[in-house]
Order: structure tokens, then sequence, then C-alpha cells
């Protein structure tokens, strides 16, 4: 009898070791810590932002199979605030997209947003604005991805079309792409901002050119968009990196009550100086991360880690910003949870 149980006693003493050594495992693993003034990625929830983007404060996300869902709220933002407090406040936003990478190459998806205002006048109700960034043609985006993507931008049938800037990987890719991008008809014309790429390289060129095809660059201007007797204002940010220059934004200088888009190279700029009487900014730089490996990417081109990686965001003042994962890539010419995407954002009035 006794030694029957000898087998038994010494299994239980063996499940028991092993289970502690786990237990013992987990504790003593690190736990990541985002730190907002670093590069560092914040890893604490990886397995649920698997390759997907950082759409945390939308109050509806709309997949593209026409299903509904609540979105998360993103608990390490100290911004994060209820979709409802912001339809109090004069601004209700929503999401949904579209899978686009069957039919047109070197685009993944196009990401559509409704953008309800109270300051949004009523001639624009239903305007459409189709914004792009981070093209780094040549890089992943080459001769076929541009055309798809012109023929892409053709079909949204934009009001205008904004964009955000990193155009090129060399000089000599200035000229074949305004010449395609120029195919882009929309009443309203299009708008852009020059990247750091476009600092460091062929600036003027690029401003000659889009000039030469009757785009129009902003470096820290403002244009009117006008439409039956009412208007918007779009104000575009020079060189967001050197703050020393223009530190100063150029809707500071601009009414409360106009409705006013900023477009910005890097989201960093909405939060590193005040943006005062924007009504929603738009951005890029970030790639989305460009490669995200259960949800973490590696590389972040932000001062703020993930806060403004992609997709909705808020800066400190409570201002509504919209960082695109952009088309094309750097480095090396691969994507990895990060897809290359368009923005269309339909503008509605909200009806007290």
């Amino acid at each position: 009898m006794k030694k029957s149980i000898y087998p038994f006693l010494l299994l239980t003493l063996l499940l028991f070791v092993s289970c502690k050594s786990k237990k013992r495992m987990v504790a003593t693993l690190p736990r990541p810590v985002l730190n907002t003034d670093s590069i560092v990625a914040d890893t604490s929830n990886v397995i649920a932002g698997l390759f997907a983007p950082d759409h945390s404060q939308l109050k509806d996300l709309n997949v593209s199979k026409g299903r509904k869902r609540r979105a998360k709220k993103d608990k390490s933002s100290a911004d994060a605030y209820k979709s409802e407090d912001w339809v109090l406040r004069g601004t209700k936003i929503t999401s949904s997209e579209v899978d686009v990478s069957s039919v047109y190459s070197g685009v993944d998806r196009v990401v559509k947003y409704d953008f309800t205002h109270r300051d949004v006048p009523e001639a624009f109700e239903g305007f459409r604005i189709a914004f792009i960034s981070d093209l780094h043609y040549k890089s992943l985006l080459k001769e076929k991805g541009l055309n798809d993507l012109v023929c892409l931008l053709i079909a949204q049938k934009a009001d205008v079309l904004l964009m955000g800037g990193d155009y090129q990987e060399g000089c000599e890719y200035v000229e074949p792409l305004f010449s395609a991008l120029a195919r882009v008809k929309t009443p309203m014309g299009t708008y852009g901002v020059m990247g750091n790429n476009d600092y460091e390289r062929c600036h003027d060129e690029i401003i000659r050119t889009m000039k030469h095809y009757g785009m129009h660059p902003l470096e820290h201007e403002v244009d009117t968009l006008r439409k039956d007797g009412q208007q918007i204002i779009i104000a575009g940010v020079r060189n967001p990196f050197d703050l020393g220059q223009n530190g100063k934004s150029p809707t500071l200088a601009l009414s409360p009550r106009d409705f006013v888009i900023m477009l910005v190279h890097t989201p960093d700029y909405v939060e590193d100086v005040s943006v005062a009487n924007t009504d929603l900014a738009l951005a890029g730089h970030t790639h989305g991360g460009q490669v995200r490996v259960f949800g973490i990417a590696p590389v972040l081109n932000s001062n703020y880690g993930t806060r403004f990686l992609t997709g909705l965001a808020y800066n400190s003042a409570k201002i509504p910003l919209i960082v695109t994962n952009g088309i094309g890539t750097s480095q090396l010419p691969i994507r990895i949870g990060a897809p290359a995407e368009v923005i269309m954002i339909t503008l509605h009035r909200l009806k007290e």
C-alpha cells in the first residue's frame, strides 16, 4: 500500500514545483512603460493591437463589411474622452475603412471619416476631402502604384486634394510624380505642404513643379476655399521641425468662427506649439510605424511615442488630429501591419 502511494506523491511534487516555476517566471517579466518624451513604443496592449491602426477615440468603427462595433477607449491617453463629450463640444467623428488592395496596387485601403462640426458652413455639407502623404516616390511606390493611386483618387470624386509632404526619394522623380498627380482634378484644386525629405533636397524644384501644374504649396500660408458665399480655410505649415523659424502657427491670426483645417507634415507640431483656431489637423510622417509586429513599431518618427502613431488623436488642447500611415516607405521598401492608405474626410455641419 505504501509503495503505491510513492509514485503519486512524486508526481504531485513535480507538478507543484513546475507551477511555482512558471508563476515565478511570469512575475519577473518586465512591464513595458510608455515614455512620452522618447521614441520607445508603448507595448502594454500588443496582442489587442495586432496589425491594427489606432482609432481608439472613434465612437464607432465601421468595418468594410458594414458591421459596427464600439471602439475601445484608449486608457493610456490622458486626452481620451467619450464620443458623447465631443458631440457636446461641437465635434463628432466616426470612421470606416474599405480594403482596396485587390483593385489598386500600392494602396491597401481607403479610411473614411465623417467629420461633423458646428463651424462647418452649410454650403460645405457633404464636402469631400482626399488626403495623402509620404509617397516617397520611388520607394515601395513605383510607376504602376502611382498610376493606380491616381486612378483611385479620381474614383473618390473629392472636392479638394490635400497632400502632407515627403513626396520623393530623388529629385529625378519630382516631375513624373507631379505630372501624374496633376491628372487628379477636383473642383477646389490641390494643396500641399513639404516634408523633411523635401527640405533636405529638391525643395525649390518641388515648389516650382507644383505651381507649374496648378497646385498650391502652402509654406506657412493660408488659402480660402469658397462655395456659395461661404468659406473654409486651409492653413499649411512650413518646415515644422524648425520651431525657431516656424514655431508660430499660421492659424493664430485666423478667426475662431472660421472652419480651419491645418495641413502639417509631422503630428508633433500640433502638440509642440499652439495651433489655436484649428478645427482639424492633418499629418503624416509616422508611416503608422511602417513595420508593426504584434502591434509594436520598433521605430517611431515622433517624440511622443505611440500617441500620434496613426488614426484619430487629440492634442492637449483637445484639437482633433488625423494621422495617416501614408503610402510609400523610407529606409526599407517594406510595410508590415501599417497598411498604405488614402484618407477621405466628409464634412458635415453639426445641427444643434
